[in-house]
């Protein structure tokens, strides 16, 4: 089985995440506007694991704002960050903290596949990108977004691409000079030809919509 390479960094670093835009737009140079447009690139970097999985989790489909509050609450249930002493939580407790339940479920599920064995985060942090994220939605209540999102911010993957975020989309159109915003087909395409280095595009991508954002803004 094929593992992501030990000498590869991850992007938990300030210094992997330019090692990867390096070698990114050295290999695509009609990305270096985009680069030169947003300045430093940051790593975004989340608890690691379980922890992270279940921060990923409590933030599906709700405002920034209410998952950082929900998670500011889970966080703190004495055992929900480890999947053994999750299982010993009572669904009352979890969705007195803001879950739902089928959020409180799927995290209880995966606290029984890595109890079962079934899960070693371990490895799949180190398996390739489609690969890690096929393992993932094999899991109940684990859709793309929320496995990309995981390996992205919470293993440091370097080869992940939502190419499914909206923001991802919008800043392609601009950014490469697209007639239209492409599809979530027709992105994935486009960033197959970043790997392995799919997870710093997503990263320069998103700084250059806020960019965008700023921009718009400022002519209000």
């Amino acid at each position: 089985m094929t593992v992501t390479s030990e000498t590869t960094p991850r992007i938990d670093t300030p210094e992997g995440v330019a090692w990867h835009l390096d070698a990114l737009v050295s290999m695509v140079p009609r990305l270096a506007p985009m680069r030169d447009a947003v300045g430093v690139v940051m790593p975004r970097v989340n608890p690691k694991q379980f922890a992270g999985m279940a921060k990923v989790i409590s933030g599906q489909q709700i405002s920034v704002q209410s998952a950082a509050a929900i998670w500011g609450r889970f966080s703190q249930l004495p055992g929900a960050l480890e999947p053994e002493t999750y299982l010993l939580l009572d669904e009352d407790t979890v969705r007195a903290a803001g879950f739902s339940r089928s959020k409180y479920l799927t995290l209880r599920a995966i606290s029984e596949a890595v109890v079962a064995g079934e899960l070693d985060f371990d490895e799949v942090d180190n398996l390739p990108g489609d690969e890690a994220i096929s393992r993932l939605v094999a899991l109940r209540g684990i859709g793309p977004w929320t496995a990309e999102v995981y390996l992205l911010f919470c293993a440091a993957h370097p080869d992940i691409f939502p190419a499914g975020d909206l923001a991802l989309l919008k800043a392609a159109h601009h950014g490469l000079g697209l007639d239209a915003r492409p599809t979530i087909k027709e992105m994935i395409v486009i960033a197959h030809e970043w790997s392995p280095h799919r997870s710093v595009a997503a990263l320069l991508f998103w700084r250059y919509f806020a960019a965008l954002k700023n921009r718009e803004s400022s002519l209000l």
